[in-house]
Formats: C-alpha cells, sequence, structure tokens
C-alpha cells in the first residue's frame, strides 16, 4: 500500500493545479487575448475580407488631349458603302458618324444607332423639325439655292412657336422615350444652322419672332429630361457667321445648362467662302464670338473643301496644321457627300491621300465604345 506522506501530498496538490490550469483557465486566457493554439487554427479558417474598390472614374471622350474624328454621308446609317470608303481612304477608323432625321416622315429607329454602335462610332443625330421632302421636290425642279431656301423655309407646321408651346410634344417625347432605351450616349443636334435663314427654325423665315428659337430649345431639352434621357448630349450648332446681316450668336443661344457641345459648320468652295480662306480665316471670328458666353467643347460639325479653285489638298493639309493650336476643338467631322460640289476626300487620291496623312497623328488615335462618357469641359 503506497503511504501517503507530506512530499506525496504535495507533489500531488501540484499535478492537479496544472492539469485544471491546461484544461480550463489557459484556452480562455487564449481565447480572451487572441492568442494560443485555438487562435491560430481560427485564423486559418477565418475568411478574409478585403476592402471595397473604389469605383473607376469614367473614361472622357474624347480623351484629354485627343479630338475626334467624325463623318457624315448622304445615306447615312441606311448604306454604310460610303463610310467603308471614307474610312478605307483616310485610313482612320471615324469615332463619331453624324445622321439626319427630319420630323415629318422620321420616326425612332433603334436600328440606325444601333447600326453605328455596332461599328464603334458615337451616334450623332442632326434632328430638324421640317418635312426634308420639299426640300427635295424644289431640287428635282432645278430652282436656283436661294428659290429652294426661300420655299423650304417656310413650313409653318414647324413653327418655332408651335413648338415652345407644345403643340408637337407626342412627337419629341416619343424620340425622347427611344433614345433613352438606347442605354449608351447619344449626342442630339437640333435645329442647326439658325442664325441661316435657310430652314424654318430660323428666327428670320417662317413667322418666327425675335427669342422663339431659345424656347423652343429650352422646351424640347426639358421634355427629354423629364423622360429621363440623360445619355444625350446636346449639340448647339450654327454655321460661322459670314457678314454682319447674321443675328448675334449669344441671342439665340440657350445657356450652358441646355448645352453640352458647342458646334460650327463651315465649308471652304461655296458662297462668301468661294475664294479660298484657310481653316482660321473661315472659323477664326465665330470662335471668338462664341468664347464670349460660353466655354464648352468645341465641335466642327460639318466641314469639308471643293476643288473648283484647285487648293482642296492645299486646304485640307493647312486645315489639320492649324487645328492642334484649338485646344478647345474636340472633334471634326467631315461631309462626306457629292453634293452641289463634290466636298469628298474620295474625290481624288490627292485628297484622300493629303486627309490620311493629316489624321494620322497621334491626336486623332482613339476609340469611342458605350461605356465612354462625353467629355463636358475644355481640357485645362
Amino acid at each position: 500500500m503506497l503511504r501517503l506522506t507530506l512530499p506525496r501530498v504535495l507533489v500531488a496538490l501540484v499535478a492537479v493545479l496544472l492539469l485544471t490550469y491546461a484544461f480550463a483557465v489557459a484556452p480562455r486566457t487564449a481565447d480572451r487575448w487572441g492568442g494560443g493554439v485555438g487562435a491560430d487554427v481560427a485564423a486559418t479558417t477565418r475568411p478574409s475580407v478585403s476592402p471595397p474598390t473604389p469605383p473607376r472614374e469614367p473614361e472622357l471622350f474624347p480623351p484629354a488631349g485627343k479630338a475626334f474624328i467624325g463623318v457624315m454621308t448622304h445615306e447615312g446609317p441606311y448604306n454604310f458603302k460610303a463610310v467603308d470608303e471614307f474610312t478605307k481612304a483616310a485610313k482612320r477608323q471615324p469615332q463619331v458618324m453624324l445622321f439626319s432625321a427630319d420630323w415629318a416622315s422620321g420616326r425612332f429607329d433603334r436600328s440606325l444607332f444601333d447600326r453605328i454602335s455596332d461599328r464603334g462610332m458615337m451616334p450623332m443625330l442632326a434632328w430638324e423639325p421640317w418635312d426634308y421632302r420639299i426640300d427635295e421636290k424644289a431640287r428635282k425642279q432645278g430652282l436656283r439655292l436661294r428659290e429652294i431656301d426661300e420655299i423650304r423655309s417656310d413650313q409653318p407646321t414647324y413653327r418655332l412657336a408651335r413648338i415652345a408651346s407644345g403643340d408637337l410634344d407626342d412627337y419629341v417625347l416619343s424620340w425622347a422615350e427611344g433614345i433613352k432605351s438606347l442605354g449608351y450616349p447619344v449626342a442630339l443636334r437640333f435645329g442647326h444652322e439658325m442664325n441661316g435663314d435657310w430652314y424654318p427654325w430660323s428666327e428670320a423665315t417662317n413667322g418666327n419672332r425675335a427669342g422663339d428659337y431659345v424656347k423652343a430649345w429650352r422646351h424640347v431639352h426639358d421634355l427629354f429630361r423629364t423622360a429621363g434621357a440623360t445619355n444625350v448630349t446636346w449639340v448647339w450648332s450654327p454655321n460661322v457667321q459670314w457678314d454682319e446681316s447674321t443675328p448675334p450668336l449669344e441671342s439665340l443661344y440657350p445657356g450652358d445648362a441646355y448645352v453640352d457641345w458647342l458646334g460650327l459648320s463651315g465649308y471652304y468652295g461655296t458662297g462668301y467662302f468661294s475664294d479660298y480662306r484657310n481653316f482660321d480665316e473661315i472659323f477664326g471670328d465665330t470662335i471668338e464670338e462664341l468664347r464670349t458666353f460660353s466655354e464648352r467643347p468645341l465641335v466642327i460639325t460639318e466641314t469639308a473643301a471643293a476643288d473648283d479653285n484647285g487648293r482642296k489638298v492645299e486646304w485640307i493639309k493647312e486645315t489639320f496644321r492649324l487645328l492642334p493650336k484649338h485646344r478647345d476643338i474636340i472633334g471634326v467631322i467631315w461631309f462626306e457627300v457629292d453634293k452641289e460640289l463634290d466636298w469628298r476626300i474620295v474625290s481624288s487620291r490627292a485628297s484622300a491621300t493629303a486627309f490620311a496623312q493629316a489624321v494620322a497623328a497621334p491626336r486623332y488615335d482613339l476609340r469611342w465604345s458605350p461605356e465612354m462618357v462625353p467629355r463636358g469641359e475644355v481640357d485645362d
């Protein structure tokens, strides 16, 4: 029989205390302070939590320091043959395509926009409140240009006051809902060249009055905003000023709250600009006037050169030498149409070569995608 002695009793008590600590006290202490074997196991099995990824800044179109090349053809998105010929001649994929629709026969057709977008181009719609068939009929009669202007500009159905008062709201809203449904950016060039007298939306024609254009623009803009069509880039696009008879552009400007891009139409080889004038001589004074009341980015929404004086190639080369100094110009749209005069770059091999060499510059090397956000400010 084991005999109990004091030393043996003390050893037994110490052993009991050590076992109690190992199995009862130590695990709770480890859990409390995050140490020990239990904590190590938990650390290896507990899922890690990554910090939230900050949202990516949207890519601007065009990016800083870049300018897009655009094209407008006679057939528009109904037939891309002319676009393909332009692209081949320019050796540059255009990033914007301008096409037109009138209010008399034009109904929203998603496929037209999708055809452009699917080719990597941002659609820009020249939206024209008139019946263009009146213009076509007058042209077939072989009338002089000024006679055609007088006939086509007289269309009371599309008087500016009727637009502003809401008489055509159902039609406007049908397009607003349609464009909203696209889900990607679209540029809308409403009632362009309003400072001339050849369209029924000019204040100088069709029974319109001073101030009517701004009222009509703001009304159409507000209808789109009410419909939730926030994917629209609004392009206000007068013609370049040609003499002192044209109205001050500020009187026709709806305001920066209603406009995203400024646009300008200007050509070498017709009318007041039949004699040779370089880009700055055609556009310079009007750009200076625009900058007295708006700093919005500028797009040359229509331009081209004719070759009646044999200087088309020279004009193309000089234009693209001058453009880079205009940091506020974010895009140039070429009017690739043979109408009255042959404005196309494919009109001659020399013209195509000059254009291709010009747009080969890194300034025009960019892309458009539906995820991009149209630039709203001029580069710093």
